[in-house]
């Protein structure tokens, strides 16, 4: 498997947010600055709370098929190969890794039947779509912890997916969760975030290691950023975080997140989080505190280590 310098684009964009001329400057910008190869088209329908059994992804909180298929393309004439990431994100405010249902089925209560019904409707819509452009790779869900166990479910889901789309499929579970998911035997890469706190990444590596290499798959990080705020490299997952703008922690995450993962050479790449649909101008970029690395110093470590697998291979590869 190649090595994927991805960068996530587009989460939370709504309908005619692609049509935007900005929409794909950015783009061009994002492959530009980073030297990434591969988008990830991140989606995000909704539900009304994490107890809820429908998952909705048509209407104006999403980007439509034609804008979603003319982003592929245009990212195709830039030469960025496309990752597809249906995701979903309750109304109720309450992360996606707490949706949840009784295991066994009572009467009058919300069901994992029905929730995994609307769920993979929803993913079957995207994976034809993911078929008819040709992604290169499909993920099914993003950091669903609570759901994980529920191991039947997800291997009929992926099976149903492989009937519409011939291409690589993952699923991209949370931090510190990779020894949850039972059925990576199902997918063909196995991914998770990468949200681990700064100095702490060899621990890390050394423990999901030992827990994929039964599994003989190749790996990737289908996320990792850190927002540009004091003290988020220990805690880079909390996008909640109260903290002053600190744009040099934020490239220190990035730097000790190379600088381990490099000597790994089961470690095939990153989806970075993540790249917004309108950027902000860059001189103003020493006033965000956000994930986004545009006309930070963090983009300038991300490029210099991305660039470094355009012409040597992965075990020569230098910070």
């Amino acid at each position: 498997m190649e090595y994927i310098r991805g960068f996530t684009f587009g989460w939370g964009a709504k309908r005619g947010e692609f049509k935007k001329k900005e929409a794909k400057e950015s783009l061009r910008l994002m492959k530009e600055r980073t030297a990434c190869n591969y988008v990830i088209f991140a989606l995000a329908a909704s539900q009304d709370t994490v107890f809820s059994t429908n998952v909705i992804f048509r209407g104006e909180h999403m980007v439509s098929d034609q804008e979603l298929e003319e982003m592929i393309d245009y990212a195709r004439s830039i030469d960025l190969k496309v990752i597809i990431k249906p995701t979903v994100n309750p109304d109720d405010g309450i992360w996606r890794a707490h949706i949840n249902f009784f295991d066994i089925d009572v009467p009058c209560e919300p069901k994992w039947s029905e929730w995994f019904r609307s769920y993979t409707d929803y993913q079957l819509h995207y994976a034809n779509i993911a078929a008819k452009k040709h992604a290169e790779m499909f993920i099914v869900g993003c950091e669903m912890v609570q759901t994980e166990r529920r191991e039947q479910e997800w291997r009929q889901l992926i099976r149903e997916v492989r009937e519409v789309y011939g291409g690589l499929i993952t699923y991209n579970t949370d931090k510190y969760q990779e020894g949850n998911v039972k059925w990576w035997d199902e997918v063909d890469i196995i991914s998770s975030s990468g949200y681990y706190p700064l100095g702490d990444w060899d621990n890390q590596l050394d423990r999901i290691e030992k827990i994929i290499q039964p599994f003989n798959k190749p790996f990737f990080f289908a996320e990792a950023g850190c927002p540009s705020r004091t003290g988020a490299s220990r805690i880079p997952n909390d996008w909640s975080l109260d903290g002053k703008i600190n744009l040099e922690e934020q490239a220190s995450f990035y730097r000790d997140m190379f600088e381990a993962t490099r000597k790994r050479d089961w470690v095939r790449g990153f989806g970075l989080w993540d790249w917004k649909v309108v950027l902000y101008p860059e001189g103003e970029a020493d006033q965000d505190t956000d994930y986004a690395v545009f006309g930070k110093p963090a983009e300038r470590v991300i490029n210099a280590y991305y660039k470094k697998f355009e012409e040597v291979t992965y075990e020569k590869a230098e910070l």
